[in-house]
């Protein structure tokens, strides 16, 4: 019996088939599904803000783009994935409120973005900015991300 693994914000899980990883309420926030295309293992983080500014400690490494996505990564890969047959997909990262500037969310999607190319994830789909949230859930059996919205329907990856 498969079941839904919640993530919450500044966290992260991996999973195996049948479950599934859901993370709520990604507004300039950003979702980042890794996974094994070989294993079927995936994985989700729910990351808050951009960068750690001088560092951080153990406890906040999934509130930071800068350093979510490779812990991620590893946690992947203390399970047997590849990094080779790591892929990714991203939501989030909306721009909720009048600004001047970039916008922590724009911040958020460019830093991820930055992460994954580092590591040479490769990025296979993304929905991103706008200025609506969004609910993630990933499927790890079929390896798609679906995007939930509020009045805009849902989209799948």
């Amino acid at each position: 019996m498969s079941k839904l693994v919640v993530v919450g914000i500044s966290d992260q899980q991996v999973a195996c088939p049948p479950d599934s990883l859901i993370t709520y309420a990604l507004g300039s926030c950003v979702g980042i599904c890794l996974f094994d295309t070989m294993r079927r293992i995936s994985g989700l983080a729910h990351v808050l803000l951009p960068q750690a500014i001088n560092g951080c400690n153990r406890n906040e490494v999934y509130k930071f783009a800068d350093t979510a996505v490779e812990e991620l990564v590893k946690s992947m890969e203390s399970r047997g994935c590849a990094r080779l047959h790591i892929v990714a997909k991203i939501a989030g990262g909306a721009n909720m409120f009048a600004t001047t500037g970039r916008s922590i969310g724009e911040r958020n999607i460019e830093v991820v973005k930055s992460e994954l190319k580092r590591l040479n994830i490769r990025l296979l789909a993304e929905d991103t900015g706008a200025n609506y949230g969004r609910t993630v859930e990933f499927d790890t059996q079929k390896g798609s991300m679906i995007i939930k919205t509020a009045g805009k329907g849902n989209k799948i990856f």
